[in-house]
């Protein structure tokens, strides 16, 4: 493997050597060293002579920095292939059109975003013109993740390509009409052109890693060969700060990912100053990719300043650039010549005498101008280089100038990011400075014109031929056309149906059982990704280990303590489990990559990805965001639920809430089942809808959210009621009735429904046996398995009603004619079985477990919230003396009775 801090020769080249005799002494001094007492020896003296070095105070750059120059010197370039001329016309008509769309769009008060793109659009039309391959390409093409809000120039690229018209330029930002633009990369809004969201920011470089991650799984478990497709992330310098743009670097090099490349625009601008004003940002990003064990190249100056760094025979030039805070270097972009020659050179005498021999245009063309990630030669050496490593993932750190041929009113200014538009002057400077053929008579009544130079140019002929020759358009987004998964056998789900007798079972165990008998189908088996952090044990997955292997691209290459026992820890380089270890957001990018393989690869999977359910959706919603953006498919477990069921963890364990945050989500279906035949009916359900033959109206590009239980219970027999499974999957049906439960009501006894989710369910039936026998009240129990699905329903039924449909939500229709009044009642606060309370005709009324948690016995933390089988009768007695059918003291007498 290459060592990937080791710093190139080619790195040093960029430096003129004053005395390279004196080099070649100390260089082999060293060889005699290693060669005389060894690598250990040599690597020794190393660090005691930088110790010395530091101690001296002689400037150095820290062991993970290298000196503030390019890696890839302009003499080690290779050409570019291909016509030079031709891609700086092609970029110029992006920048204008990128500009062009968001100005046009201002007057309509929509926002966007100019400076990105400007800065990036080198790092994107080299990528576009040499590297990017497309999905007619082997395997399943590239992998782009761009940065949001260079967006417009994406756009922009796409129009010049006729893949995109001028009136849908004039719709960005504006989708309601139905042929509009989103305003970011948003496959759900464009589903043909964008294949990753990638804003919010500091989720496109985490879902990237783990993108490449994923290619590789599918790769070693002989699903599809990747091999030939590369990942690339297009990230802000600012956006490294997010927490998720730098987690999951030490996996990338672990795993030696070298199917990936970061490109960091850094332009050393935020949305609001400077990046590190201070500081450096590119040698702080250098210093930590690194130390991460990744290959970085940086690609700072153009060619303008190989002649200063030709003049630097002292070093003073360098020096000088390792010393200027950015900040200082945006204010050289701004200032004249005379303040720079002050400045920047006056702060050395060996600069001062080399800013002599400069002219001022020379001076403003090094500082206003020549960035690396500005020249098409030194990003394409970037890229090369990238693709060429073996080894380990690159990171690029391009640096360049925000706002970068817009004029001198958007360059480096700090609120370039907020900036809409540029003026019909600063439009005609813009053009004259790309020589574009646009005339002043084009600005009709002040409105800047597109520019395209016609779909039979040389222009659009190149850029075609170029991407013909790559794959195809890119960036785009392909659903292969692959035939429905066949449905598990019957006996897997139907297994449930009976019940598990005297034996207690927790449904989270229901589920991990359902699903070791759904992978060992010969038909879909292989195509389920089981995705958990580190707590395969904790929720019963450890017989999982030996049969399908965890996966690790190394293998085994270790004796594992346990091997000796039936349940060994076993990895392999084919495994089929991805433990992730503790991360729940590496655990949520690995589900993203594998729920939307069926479009990046062309590769039904079956992604499960269980979890603690409080830290899935409280810490991760973002990305079940994104999830939903992306449009994708599978089945999110929220094990140890509820705000009582875990006991003894407390209060930052105890999920009372991620129904609701789930319910926020359009594309999220989430179901609390309260027993084992549920869990089965519903992930059959499931199963059929995204991966077999969905029925007419229904969105495959869904997800599922069960909530199960880690209370061992005795799992009943399913009950033999006419559409049931239809109830199961809609959210409602009726468990039992007090007659049917064996309870013998006296003759007009109050009759109340009590609706139960989840583990809740139990306690219902606890209260239903109190009502009867102790207060003479018949109760019924129903069975809530999806509030949300009950209430989405009821959504669309008043929707239908305002279009002059009638349509009866389904809570109504299956409550119709029940007697007496509901009492709901679940293992989460109050508001998530509110949700479908105003659909609902009788008498409503709700329990759940609001506040927040406590470590305490389950029957101690239930009795505390109120949601306890007393703590029901109560709420049930107090309903039915409101409504005059039991005595007022009842409710009293309740409580004594209880200790309430």
């Amino acid at each position: 493997m290459t060592d990937p801090n080791a710093i190139q020769p080619s790195e040093l080249d960029q430096l003129p050597d004053r005395d390279p005799e004196e080099t070649a002494e100390w260089q082999a001094s060293l060889d005699a060293v290693t060669e005389a007492a060894g690598p250990h020896r040599a690597a020794y003296l190393m660090r005691r002579t930088l110790e010395r070095a530091e101690g001296a105070g002689i400037a150095l750059p820290k062991l993970l920095e290298t000196d503030y120059v390019n890696s890839i010197p302009t003499a080690a370039e290779p050409a570019v292939p291909g016509d030079e001329a031709m891609e700086q016309r092609i970029t110029a008509w992006n920048r204008w059109n990128a500009a062009a769309m968001v100005t046009r769009g201002s007057k309509y008060g929509v926002g966007g975003h100019i400076a990105t793109f400007a800065s990036a659009a080198w790092l994107y039309e080299t990528g576009f013109n040499h590297f990017f391959k497309g999905k007619e390409a082997d395997g399943s093409g590239d992998q782009l993740y761009i940065q949001g809000h260079a967006s417009p120039g994406i756009y922009a690229r796409a129009f010049l390509d006729g893949r995109l018209t001028e009136e849908q330029l004039d719709n960005f930002r504006r989708e309601a009409g139905g042929n509009g633009l989103p305003s970011y990369p948003h496959p759900r809004r464009l589903p043909w052109l964008w294949e990753f969201p990638t804003v919010s920011m500091g989720l496109g470089p985490l879902s990237a890693i783990y993108q490449a991650r994923f290619n590789r799984y599918l790769t070693n478990r002989g699903i599809k060969d990747t091999s030939a497709s590369h990942v690339w992330a297009f990230l802000g310098d600012g956006e490294m700060d997010e927490p998720e743009s730098t987690a999951a670097l030490a996996l990338a090099a672990r795993e030696e990912l070298d199917n990936l490349t970061f490109v960091i625009n850094c332009n050393l601008q935020r949305l609001d100053g400077p990046v590190r004003a201070n500081f450096k940002i590119v040698q702080e990003l250098e210093a930590q990719f690194r130390g991460a064990g990744w290959n970085v190249i940086k690609t700072l100056w153009g060619t303008a300043w190989d002649e200063l760094f030709q003049l630097d025979t002292t070093g003073a030039l360098v020096r000088r650039l390792r010393q200027v805070p950015d900040a200082q270097i945006q204010t050289y972009q701004t200032r004249d010549a005379a303040y720079i020659r002050q400045d920047f050179f006056g702060a050395d005498p060996a600069l001062a005498e080399m800013a002599k021999l400069l002219s001022d245009d020379k001076i403003l063309e090094c500082f206003h101008f020549s960035r690396g990630g500005h020249e098409s030669r030194k990003v394409y050496a970037a890229y090369k280089a990238a693709v060429e490593h073996k080894g380990a993932p690159t990171v690029i750190l391009a640096q360049t100038v925000k706002g970068h041929t817009l004029g001198e009113g958007f360059a480096s200014k700090n609120a370039n990011h907020q900036m809409k538009k540029l003026t019909v002057d600063e439009f005609k400077n813009m053009r004259d400075l790309l020589e574009l053929p646009i005339k002043d008579s084009d600005f009709v009544d002040g409105v800047v014109p597109y520019g395209h130079p016609g779909a039979d140019s040389p222009e659009v002929r190149y850029l075609q031929e170029r991407r013909a020759a790559l794959g195809g358009p890119a960036p785009a987004r392909r659903v292969h056309p692959v035939a429905p998964l066949p449905a598990p056998a019957e006996k897997a789900f139907a297994s449930f149906d009976k019940g598990s007798g005297s034996q207690n079972v927790a449904t989270t165990m229901a589920f991990v059982r359902l699903v070791k008998d759904l992978v060992r189908d010969k038909e879909t088996g292989k195509r389920w990704v089981p995705i958990v952090p580190d707590e395969a044990r904790t929720f019963g997955m450890e017989s999982l280990f030996p049969s399908l292997g965890i996966y690790s691209p190394k293998g085994q290459t270790y004796e594992p303590v346990d091997r000796d026992q039936l349940m060994y820890y076993k990895e392999a380089q084919n495994g089929q489990i991805l433990n992730e270890g503790i991360t729940e957001a590496g655990s949520m990018a690995d589900f993203i990559a594998a729920s939307t393989s069926y479009a990046t690869h062309g590769e039904t999977m079956i992604p499960f990805y269980i979890f603690y359910s409080m830290f899935g959706w409280q810490r991760t919603a973002d990305q079940m965001w994104q999830l939903g953006d992306q449009l994708g498919r599978g089945f999110l477990v929220g094990a140890t639920a509820g705000r009582t069921t875990l006991t003894g963890e407390g209060l930052q364990h105890a999920d009372g809430h991620s129904p609701v945050i789930a319910a926020t989500n359009p594309a999220a279906l989430t179901y609390d089942p309260a027993f084992a035949y549920e869990v089965a009916v519903i992930v059959k359900d499931g199963l059929r809808r995204m991966y077999g033959e969905a029925a007419p109206g229904e969105d495959q590009n869904v997800f599922y959210y069960l909530t199960v239980y880690n209370e061992p219970l005795p799992q009943p027999a399913k009950p033999s009621v006419d559409g049931i499974d239809e109830g199961i999957v809609k959210g409602l049906y009726r468990f039992n009735t007090a007659e049917s439960a064996g309870i013998t009501p006296p003759a007009n006894a109050p009759r109340i429904q009590l609706l139960g989710s989840g583990t809740a369910i139990h306690w219902a039936l606890k209260a239903q046996q109190l009502l009867a026998e102790e207060w003479g009240v018949a109760a019924d129990v129903w069975s809530a398995t999806s509030w949300s699905e009950l209430r989405r329903d009821a959504l669309e039924a008043d929707e239908a009603l305002l279009r002059g449909e009638e349509r009866m939500p389904f809570v109504r229709q299956a409550l119709q004619g029940a007697e007496g009044p509901v009492l709901a009642v679940s293992d989460y606060m109050r508001q998530v079985p509110d949700q479908i309370a105003q659909w609902v005709e009788q008498d409503w009324s709700s329990l759940g477990a609001d506040g927040f948690g406590l470590s305490d016995t389950r029957e101690a933390a239930r009795r505390h919230f109120g949601v306890d089988a007393e703590s029901i009768v109560v709420a049930a007695l107090a309903q039915l003396a409101g409504r005059g059918e039991v005595k007022a003291t009842a409710v009293k007498e309740a409580r004594a009775k209880y200790g309430l």
